[in-house]
């Protein structure tokens, strides 16, 4: 077996400022000379019962922090619904207008239609009366 010395239970937690973690904490390794007083066996067992000896205070902290969190995204989420709810407003405004506007364009090219064929006709008689009259 690998022996491995290990810091005080605490000390990360004091380094990362009580459970904080951020990418520049990955980055940032801490001068450990001389405060690696404990030895441990390196097993996964070991590192998973030293994770279940929890700080009621930290238990409590990182579940205010957790909750903060979640409120905090809860927000951001009302606000980006209420952003995209907004922004589909307008473009169904935009498209009930362009609409009203091609109906008018409808309604308007369907009166030519009409027109133009009732000249068709009439001057397709006249032509067929021109012609029978010869």
């Amino acid at each position: 077996m690998q022996v491995i010395e290990a810091p005080e239970p605490h000390f990360f937690h004091n380094l990362v400022g009580h459970g904080e973690h951020s990418d520049l904490d990955v980055e940032t390794v801490p001068d450990m000379a001389g405060k690696l007083p404990t030895t441990f066996i390196a097993s996964s067992a070991s590192n998973h019962a030293s994770r279940k000896k929890r700080n009621p205070a930290d238990k409590e902290q990182n579940r205010m922090k957790r909750l903060l969190r979640n409120r905090v995204s809860a927000q951001q989420a009302r606000e980006r619904k209420k952003a995209y709810l907004s922004d589909l407003e307008a473009r169904i405004k935009e498209i009930e207008q362009k609409n009203a506007e091609l109906e008018e364009k409808v309604s308007i090219l369907q009166q030519e239609n009409v027109m133009l064929r009732k000249i068709i006709r009439s001057t397709s008689i006249r032509n067929d009366d021109a012609l029978g009259a010869s």
